[in-house]
């Protein structure tokens, strides 16, 4: 694992959005990279959140994380992984919802940020199964438990 920078801009105050500091921890945690590099975490409010959602993805809802990986033009080489958006109160109602500890959420929304921006993806089967595999050996070394199976437990009901 290498050295990770985080650049973290807070533009959307909330009580439960954790200390920068645990930020970084989590997206270190989450850097696969053998060289050294940059990521942006953004946390944001419902508007910008949708707005960026719907500009990107033309989705039109606020989403827990989006991540946008940094495309370098050929031949430049900047050590950037790209930035993550993540929407607090999405994050909260989604916690709340699920009944996970608001930090577990906004630490497996950080994880699965920094995953899509190395390539991870979850679209088909087999990709989500390696994603979300990661994620909660991630997650629990941290000492939070695994973030799907009260989803699982939801749609076996």
């Amino acid at each position: 694992m290498s050295e990770l920078t985080v650049d973290f801009q807070q533009v959307f105050e909330a009580p439960g959005i954790p200390p920068e500091a645990h930020f970084q921890t989590w997206a270190e945690l989450a850097w696969q990279g053998e060289s050294p590099s940059e990521v942006t975490i953004r946390i944001v409010d419902n508007d910008e959140s949708r707005s960026l959602n719907h500009q990107y993805r033309g989705r039109d809802y606020a989403t827990n994380v989006l991540s946008f990986p940094f495309e370098a033009p050929a031949g430049i080489t900047v050590p950037l992984a790209g930035d993550l958006v993540i929407c607090a109160p999405v994050v909260e109602k989604e916690a709340r919802e699920q009944q996970k500890t608001i930090e577990a959420h906004w630490a497996h929304m950080v994880i699965h940020g920094m995953l899509h921006l190395q390539g991870f993806d979850h679209i088909d089967d087999n990709d989500a199964e390696v994603m979300e595999a990661l994620e909660v050996r991630l997650l629990a070394q941290l000492g939070f438990g695994n973030p799907y199976e009260a989803e699982e437990t939801e749609k076996d009901s």
